[in-house]
């Protein structure tokens, strides 16, 4: 993926970097938050995480080199988009991080032009309302299955 890096002079000059290149992840942070500090997560098994990973767009956000945030979307790149997993880390939130990180996958070359983007959140709706997210306004064509992981998976 060309320009990895997502410049921003702001946090760049404190030390922070946002970028898709998946070889700087530390997928040992993002597992440790995923499985034991998101509610949406819980006992993912590794293995499904990295496939995750592995067909997603993923952002990472980096102090001096440590991750510090992660979101991931799942995509076509023509029509549609779904953010995910989408976490600072506790000592780094209220830095306005998280608005980087959103607005950097909104803006990004590969996402523009897209019909639908999608998300869902328990408590981040200001946030995402910020750059232009509303509830689904015709929710009844929407279905779902839904099938929570397990630790027996």
């Amino acid at each position: 993926m060309e320009n990895s890096l997502i410049a921003d002079a702001e946090f760049a000059g404190k030390g922070y970097i946002l970028s898709t290149d998946k070889q700087l992840l530390d997928f040992n942070v993002i597992y440790s938050f995923l499985n034991n500090e998101s509610y949406w997560s819980k006992g993912i098994p590794v293995e499904r995480l990295q496939k995750a990973i592995a067909n997603s767009i993923c952002f990472g956000v980096y102090h001096h080199h440590q991750q510090c945030g992660f979101a991931r979307v799942i995509t076509d790149t023509a029509t549609f988009a779904y953010i995910c997993d989408v976490f600072i880390t506790p000592e780094y939130r209220g830095r306005g991080l998280s608005k980087w990180l959103i607005k950097s996958i909104t803006n990004h070359q590969e996402l523009q032009g897209l019909r639908r983007w999608s998300l869902a959140t328990a408590d981040a709706h200001g946030l995402y309302g910020q750059y232009g997210f509303t509830p689904v306004s015709k929710p009844e064509p929407w279905m779902e299955i839904y099938n929570p992981y397990s630790l027996n998976q």
